[in-house]
């Protein structure tokens, strides 16, 4: 189908070039055959009034006679001073004055095309009049001939013709081929996208040599293809990501449940010796667990649906104070600077900071160093524990969903393995960054929120 409908465009093309052609001939050749009709009427013009000269002569000379040769003329006539007809041609014999059209009075010859004459009727002669001024009187000479036709002569017409034809032809052969060349990357073009489409290879079509419409045409589709393709590399990991997140929701949401299931199957087992307040106290505890982990995929679901949030602004020297004196961590030092507004959700960067803390809470040593200050425009809060640190070909993965790091620091440690990555998605959702940077000792998490400016410094 592509393929008829390329050569279709090449058809009409050279079609529209051709018809185009033939028309600017017809119209030259109008004008040209026009210029040679009238050079070709006034040389038969000159012919007849020279043959009309050699009877005006003999006039002169008195020696006209009665029959007159008008060999290669269609008749000449002589009419005396009176306007009788005293010399003629063999097929005028007898006849009457031709015209009295011309010669004008004031002019002693005079040539014109006419009409419907008496001897020549139903069509156009050349007549040529030429005035013999004799002591009798004025004399005039008429000679007659067939005009010119409008096509000159059939070999005039024939010429045209095989000129035009061959105009067209040419036309056509040229047209075809410079778009059959034009069009040649567009095929290469169109079957690369075939392949593609297909399945086959790299997305890129072929970039011609030529620096024309087509060579743009060809780089905006290699970069559309260049997006898509990344696009779908990513689209890929992402769904990569999602079944890994899936089997590992799955494995993590099973594992309190099988827990609970094998303590009351136990206790089940031996009513009679079972412990029941520590049995109550475990299931508890694995019900938390299952609470924590799908409070954590509800977080998490909704910041991947971009759910609408009250954006106010916060003050995050403010929040550490309220938000550190709710922690459980009991060892945090806070160093806050300055004060840092953002624009934001509160709730949410609550969450983030907590996050933080509950993380630095189960790796930290002794202390946990929160601070807050301004850096270039932004608002910088970082959260520091002298724990074991994170190595630095980690520090990605550790905000994973379910990521599994070494026994030192994973999310068995009492997370739900789902907090940082909650956090970088708040973090990312406020414009922001929430990195892990190089600290002397321990992990040292740094958020980086554009700061909102303060109305009064601002006014």
């Amino acid at each position: 189908m592509k393929t008829r409908l390329r050569r279709s465009l090449r058809t009409r093309l050279a079609l529209l070039a051709s018809i185009a052609m033939l028309l600017l001939n017809i119209v030259v050749s109008a004008f040209v055959l026009y210029g040679i009709r009238d050079e070709a009427a006034d040389i038969l013009a000159h012919e007849v009034s020279s043959k009309a000269l050699r009877v005006l002569l003999m006039v002169k000379r008195d020696e006209l006679p009665p029959l007159l040769d008008g060999s290669g003329l269609d008749g000449m006539q002589v009419v005396d001073p009176a306007g009788r007809s005293t010399s003629w041609t063999r097929n005028l014999a007898g006849a009457p004055r031709q015209t009295t059209a011309i010669p004008d009075p004031d002019q002693a010859n005079d040539v014109a095309e006419l009409c419907d004459l008496p001897a020549f009727p139903a069509r156009c002669e050349i007549v040529v009049a030429l005035r013999a001024y004799q002591p009798d009187g004025t004399w005039t000479i008429y000679a007659f001939d067939a005009t010119v036709p409008w096509y000159v002569s059939p070999h005039v017409i024939l010429f045209q013709i095989c000129v035009t034809a061959s105009l067209v032809a040419l036309t056509w052969v040229g047209v075809s081929r410079v778009v059959a060349r034009t069009l040649a990357p567009v095929s290469s073009i169109t079957r690369r996208l075939a392949e593609i489409t297909a399945g086959g290879g790299g997305m890129r079509v072929p970039v011609p040599e030529s620096d024309d419409e087509i060579r743009t045409l060809a780089d905006t589709a290699n970069k559309t293809l260049e997006r898509l393709e990344t696009a779908m590399r990513q689209q890929e990991a992402a769904m990569e990501q999602q079944r890994r997140f899936a089997g590992d929701a799955s494995h993590d949401l099973r594992s309190p449940i099988t827990a609970m299931r094998a303590q009351v199957e136990e206790a089940m087992l031996h009513p009679e010796d079972t412990d029941w307040v520590e049995t109550n106290a475990e299931v508890l505890a694995s019900l938390d667990r299952l609470q924590a982990i799908v409070t954590d995929l509800l977080a998490l679901t909704k910041l991947d649906a971009g759910a609408p949030s009250n954006r106010e602004p916060v003050d995050l020297s403010e929040l550490v104070v309220t938000e550190t004196a709710r922690s459980r961590a009991k060892r945090v030092v806070t160093d806050l600077k300055e004060s840092a507004v953002v624009m934001g959700d509160r709730l949410q960067l609550a969450r983030l900071l907590t996050n933080l803390l509950d993380n630095a809470e189960r790796h930290a040593e002794t202390q946990i160093v929160v601070t807050v200050l301004q850096q270039d425009g932004q608002a910088v809060l970082e959260v520091l524990d002298d724990g074991a640190g994170i190595a630095r070909e980690q520090r990605e993965i550790v905000f994973q969903r379910f990521a599994r790091l070494d026994d030192s620091r994973n999310r068995d440690a009492g997370g739900t393995g789902l907090g940082l990555a909650i956090a970088r998605e708040i973090a990312s959702a406020h414009d922001g960054t929430l990195t892990i940077e190089d600290s002397a000792t321990g992990a040292r998490f740094v958020l980086r929120i554009p700061e909102y400016p303060n109305p009064c410094e601002t006014g």
